[in-house]
């Protein structure tokens, strides 16, 4: 029999607030550990919460760019469950009355693109985080974590394939980004993702018994996971296996999952409406204020490059996936009118720079390697012929190490390009002399050796010849 996978992710975003959900303590990351804690977000008895009302709007702006229902009366739950890093014993988020619902996301470029919709989006308070002793002695809690605020993205089970997740979640933090709710930063735990995963007979509409899988700390880890799981539940019951419903760890190190515990139902968490928070009641107006305030978002902005620009829409993707590079991609275009020069620059070369340096892990580059006035002053200089395609390398290095501006570097270390036709006849002249048996097998039609010819002119000028320039004086002495 064959089978077919069916996928649904649960994202768990953590909102760029300055404080807590339900307390005024910092969200920094990377502190001593309890550190930024206080009575409320540590779980002291008898201590109150109280909303904080940037994480309600963030949670509005996900929604409405997700196509989501934003409920205008939500009310807030208690999620039952005892672990050392949740102080107080239960976890405040939502449950039967979310802030959002039925929204989708559609991945893929027009010709394939599959809409994968959303059951819900809510917003909740994050636990600590638990250290475990290398030797194993002992565990140390940490609440800095604790009660920062989180938003829940849940898809339903529409995703076919390892491949389609990694789209997904890469299109859904885009979003995320360019909204600047989230910094999508999955090492770091602020964006972090729960693969549910069955498998079904082909064709069939009745979902298999599906594990969880946790402890996924990249894109690239994600998939991979899938890819095992899938695997492992399709040769169970090829084998004449059971399988049980339950969470599973990613193993990165041995690529393989592993069951943690059988799985929670929602029973399992008795949730009840909070009785210290009241039910949030959204207006009308708030929510048209926070649509009108909406940045263009991804799939508005890469049709927009695709039409305006007339680049391809591989490319167009690739610049709109982050809304810092696209800005700083509109910038250099300003600048200089050449979108499909700069296009293959900040494709090529700069990605390249910034995957070095790392600067893709961040949600907003503010120190470019390059900047864009720098950029479009080289493609500029490309294409009014001071330089040719292979000096620009060199110069683009030069660029990177020194910060100056091209123009101060061509003019200092001598590189613009010949374009004096005298001196590149003389080069011509100086080649066919020297080589004179290449010389007669390209007139009796070997015209191979063309290309060696203009390679010994342009080694001749030190590179510095106008390529084009070169062909045609070349090729006019050759055929007289």
């Amino acid at each position: 029999m064959k089978y077919e996978p069916v996928i649904g992710l649960e994202v768990h975003a953590q909102l760029l607030t300055h404080s807590k959900i339900f307390c005024g303590c910092p969200t920094r990351f990377g502190e001593e550990p309890n550190q930024n804690t206080c009575p409320v977000c540590m779980g002291f008895p008898g201590v109150l919460p109280v909303l904080n009302k940037r994480v309600v709007e963030f949670a509005i702006r996900v929604g409405l760019a997700t196509h989501c229902e934003i409920s205008r009366y939500s009310r807030w739950a208690r999620k039952n469950y005892f672990y050392p890093d949740l102080p107080k014993g239960y976890q405040i988020s939502q449950y039967e009355l979310p802030i959002c619902s039925n929204g989708y996301i559609d991945i893929g470029a027009e010709a394939a693109q599959r809409r994968i919709r959303l059951t819900r989006i809510h917003m909740e308070e994050d636990a600590g985080k638990n250290i475990h002793d290398v030797r194993g002695d002992y565990s140390l809690v940490d609440l800095n974590r604790a009660g920062v605020p989180l938003i829940e993205i849940v898809s339903e089970p529409d995703i076919k394939s390892p491949e389609e997740a990694g789209r997904y979640l890469r299109s859904l933090r885009s979003i995320l980004q360019y909204l600047e709710v989230c910094d999508g930063n999955m090492e770091e735990g602020s964006f972090r993702c729960d693969a549910n995963v069955s498998v079904r007979p082909t064709g069939s509409s009745v979902l298999g018994v599906k594990a969880e899988l946790k402890n996924m700390n990249s894109f690239k880890a994600v998939e991979k996971a899938l890819e095992y799981e899938i695997k492992r539940q399709m040769e169970t019951l090829s084998d004449g296996g059971t399988l049980i419903q339950e969470t599973r760890l990613w193993d990165a190190d041995r690529e393989v999952s592993r069951s943690l515990r059988s799985k929670e139902y929602a029973h399992d968490y008795r949730y009840f409406p909070d009785p210290d928070l009241l039910p949030l009641v959204i207006d009308n107006e708030w929510i048209e204020n926070i649509r009108a305030s909406l940045p263009e978002m991804p799939d508005e902005r890469r049709a927009r490059f695709i039409s305006e620009y007339d680049i391809r829409a591989y490319d167009a993707e690739l610049l709109t996936g982050r809304k810092d590079v696209a800005d700083y991609f509109e910038e250099a275009v300003r600048l200089h009118a050449n979108p499909k020069g700069i296009s293959n620059w900040v494709v090529g070369d700069l990605f390249r720079v910034i995957k070095e340096e790392r600067l893709d892990e961040k949600l907003r580059i503010s120190n470019w390697p390059l900047s864009p006035a720098h950029l479009a002053a080289m493609v500029r200089m490309i294409d009014e012929g001071k330089i040719s395609g292979k000096m620009a390398k060199g110069l683009f290095e030069e660029m990177l190490a020194t910060g100056q501006p091209p123009d101060k570097i061509v003019r200092e270390k001598g590189l613009e390009q010949v374009k004096d036709t005298g001196s590149i006849e003389q080069a011509v002249a100086q080649v066919i002399s020297n080589h004179s048996q290449q010389v007669s097998d390209y007139r009796s039609g070997k015209e191979k050796v063309f290309g060696f010819l203009v390679g010994q002119v342009m080694k001749a000028t030190h590179g510095k010849a106008n390529p084009q320039m070169v062909n045609e004086i070349l090729k006019r002495k050759l055929e007289s």
